[in-house]
């Protein structure tokens, strides 16, 4: 494989979405991740659905193959010698260890961060966990709901503030994810200062708060409580959904240059909508009175005017109309890969692009999520030529990081 992280071998242990999306990540950027699974049972998402798809002998998850492309599939038992032994010799071979393990379990294995810097004092090391790793509330099992609600998120989601209501996808997980991975190469990079490596540490409930963003401010420099308020700005008016004569738009009005626009167009040039405080001030009043001049025509027709003028609005759509968006599809945002006993499928792709190639982190292909213990053979074999090499025999040995089988 081709890819900027190409030169690195990924041991992942964990599981689920968090920790999954993280490698993900580095798989799309080219690194060779070793996903490590359960014989017998692998990931836990591999059994939640419905939607399944392929074989009804062999049905796989579409939650999993949401998170696990690019990556190889090995089973090894962690709490037998075999296993450990196995895990032991990929740790020498890797240049990142993930694991999403309640605190103390990798410890209990054998494990501990001494003796994986022992082993392989490069290793750098992702820990993810629920709600951090240390602190009263340390060793509490993290799911992303109730990490959504612990952190606050739910709190300022929904309709109402009587209706607290997560996020339609897993965000703590992602976010999770996606923090850790951002760690990583960190990480990696002081290691080309240091020659060793260390820990990086984040949890869901790190994850939300980190995000927070102006809502955090909120409380911790004005001492103001955020609550819901749908689908609003809480700071900034206009800007929300707004019902036309035939359906819903979005109208985001940054400044007030925008907003006189606006209220030209729509007729709504009122002295109390001068200026953003104004607006937020009067919010129910301006809704009402948009949404009265909106009513006179249909979404496609305000969405045209609206561009001409220069103001920021949006469709809302269903997810087979994003992913059918000729817009979508110029960004590379679906790939195109052949799972093993599902077939041909198109996935949700990398978020990132470079300036010299179409794929992310420039892979040349992208692979399915692997079938459990697809790369039994393929990575013993790799790890058997490594330590032949090393001991001096006359096997041949691949040059390098081998390419994924």
């Amino acid at each position: 494989m081709t890819g900027l992280l190409s030169d690195l071998v990924v041991v992942d242990l964990t599981r689920a979405l968090a920790g999954p999306h993280a490698g993900m990540m580095l798989g799309d950027l080219g690194a060779r991740v070793i996903k490590v699974e359960t014989p017998g049972a692998g990931d836990d998402s591999r059994t939640w659905g419905p939607p399944f798809v392929g074989p009804d002998d062999d049905p796989v998850s579409t939650y999993f193959l949401s998170c696990n492309r690019n990556k190889e599939s090995v089973t090894a038992d962690l709490k037998s010698e075999e296993g450990r032994a196995f895990l032991t010799r990929l740790v020498a071979r890797a240049d990142v260890l993930m694991e999403n393990f309640r605190t103390g379990v990798l410890d209990r294995l054998g494990f501990s961060v001494d003796r994986l810097h022992e082993i392989n004092p490069r290793l750098v090391v992702l820990s993810i966990t629920g709600f951090g790793h240390d602190g009263p509330e340390g060793g509490r099992a993290g799911y992303d709901q109730i990490a959504q609600g612990e952190a606050g998120l739910m709190s300022i989601t929904g309709p109402s503030p009587d209706e607290p209501t997560r996020v339609g996808v897993p965000i703590a997980d992602l976010l999770a994810g996606m923090y850790g991975a951002f760690g990583l190469l960190a990480a990696l990079h002081e290691r080309h200062t240091t020659g060793r490596g260390r820990v990086v540490r984040t949890s869901l409930l790190a994850a939300v708060v980190g995000v927070h963003a102006f809502q955090g401010t909120r409380w911790t420099v004005a001492h103001e409580v955020p609550r819901a308020s749908g689908n609003h700005h809480p700071a900034i008016a206009p800007y929300g959904l707004f019902h036309t004569g035939d359906g819903p738009i979005q109208i985001a009005c940054g400044t007030d240059g925008q907003w006189r626009a606006l209220a030209t167009l729509l007729g709504v040039d009122d002295p109390r909508f001068a200026t953003n405080r104004e607006r937020v001030a009067h919010h129910p009043d301006l809704v009402a009175a948009m949404e009265r001049a909106l009513a006179a025509d249909g979404a496609a027709a305000w969405l045209a005017r609206l561009a001409e003028v220069g103001i920021p609005a949006g469709k809302v759509r269903t997810l087979d109309e994003v992913y059918g968006w000729e817009q979508t599809l110029s960004q590379g945002l679906l790939v195109d890969v052949a799972h093993p006993t599902a077939g041909p499928m198109q996935l949700p792709g990398p978020a990132l692009r470079f300036d010299d190639n179409a794929y992310a982190g420039g892979r040349d292909q992208h692979l399915p999520p692997p079938r459990l213990g697809e790369h039994d053979a393929a990575v013993r074999a790799w790890l058997d030529a490594l330590d032949a090499a090393d001991a001096g025999t006359d096997r041949d040995v691949p040059g390098g990081t081998p390419p994924v089988v």
